[in-house]
């Protein structure tokens, strides 16, 4: 090809591409419109992970659309009180919350079943039934009543069990405790002579501090190091039994969510997903290195003992046969989760169990 002739083709070429992308723009344009919604947290800023799961989701949203759907992310009480965020968010006051289910469990105690309830799943087993067991679609049909759809959004992994001012030994030792446990995990708990209280994460602390309450479970070693439960209250107690794999959930106004183009409803569903699993890798990473800082600064680990334990899974086993005779849907969304936990910790028994094992002697004995 002559020099004459390859310029005149090329400015051809060159005019197409143009008028490809001239024609284009308005075509992309109409596909991500320009929307801008509210999210409010039931979480304080100091929190980076768990608060900061809903920062993510945002920025997942804005990088997507080429910054055209924007979610504003407030903190617990920027707008609303942290447990009412699902509230503001069925109310239309807001168009989205971050926030845990279970803290609504006293409307309906279905609300905590989609996030964790005593002795079910841990955050592999609850993420798998709620992907692949159908968990995320009977929620959401509860969810639909309420004017709210939801998607997972994020899981600490299991819980520890929580601060404690004095040593907890047998059940006899859990008489008379004001404890702040989240869900209904309290009303498990009280049936020992437990005396549950609720409150959000900013008001943890000073309740420990001037004795209203005795004891107060929150996240684990990162989330709690950072709130300074160890400086009131040494006795650092584990499993959080009632929170083995707690999801937290992003929940949208069904309206405005169902209002949205399909991309926009569809690139939620992905960026919750993808949320989800960032703050489950990054409580992975964080924990390791604060549970040594807070032995360091005084904290004392201890497990329950079997006997607590036992008294506690047999107590919440009477709470569930209560609940599931009066209350139908909870009967049905439990009884997938019991299903399939029956199964998962079969499974978990073989490969997962015994690698775990023997990497953690290894670890003990200081080869790894």
């Amino acid at each position: 090809m002559d020099r004459r002739s390859f310029i005149k083709h090329a400015s051809i070429g060159g005019l197409g591409a143009a008028a490809a992308s001239t024609l284009a723009a308005p075509a992309i344009a109409q596909s991500n419109p320009k929307v801008t919604w509210r999210l409010t947290s039931s979480f304080p800023k100091s929190l980076d992970t768990i608060y900061g799961g809903a920062e993510v989701l945002s920025k997942y949203v804005s990088e997507a659309t080429d910054g055209n759907f924007q979610i504003q992310v407030f903190a617990a009480g920027e707008i609303v009180p942290g447990l009412q965020a699902a509230d503001a968010t069925s109310a239309g006051t807001v168009e989205a919350c971050h926030t845990v289910a279970y803290y609504y469990w006293g409307k309906d105690p279905t609300w905590a079943l989609g996030s964790a309830v005593p002795f079910a799943l841990n955050a592999r087993g609850m993420n798998a039934w709620h992907y692949h067991g159908g968990g995320i679609d009977m929620f959401n049909e509860f969810l639909a009543a309420q004017g709210l759809i939801g998607f997972p959004g994020g899981n600490t992994g299991v819980q520890m069990g929580g601060w404690f001012r004095k040593e907890i030994k047998t059940v006899a030792d859990m008489q008379g405790l004001k404890m702040r446990v989240g869900g209904f995990a309290g009303k498990v708990m009280e049936r020992l002579g437990l005396v549950p209280q609720q409150l959000a994460g900013g008001d943890i602390y000073p309740a420990l501090e001037k004795g209203t309450i005795d004891a107060a479970e929150w996240v684990g070693p990162y989330d709690d190091e950072k709130l300074g439960f160890y400086k009131v209250a040494p006795y650092y107690y584990y499993p959080g039994w009632w929170e083995g794999g707690p999801t937290v959930h992003a929940m949208f106004n069904k309206a405005a969510f169902d209002g949205l183009p399909k991309a926009y409803q569809s690139l939620l569903r992905t960026a919750c997903q993808a949320t989800d699993a960032n703050m489950l890798q990054k409580y992975d990473y964080l924990n390791p290195s604060a549970i040594k800082r807070l032995v360091a600064a005084g904290a004392k680990l201890s497990p329950f003992s079997p006997e607590i334990l036992s008294a506690c899974f047999d107590k919440a086993n009477e709470v569930y046969a209560e609940m599931e005779a009066a209350n139908p849907t909870f009967k049905k969304i439990w009884g997938s989760i019991k299903a399939f936990r029956a199964e998962y910790y079969l499974n978990a028994q073989i490969a997962e169990y015994n690698y775990d094992t023997f990497m953690m002697i290894q670890q003990r004995n200081g080869k790894v």
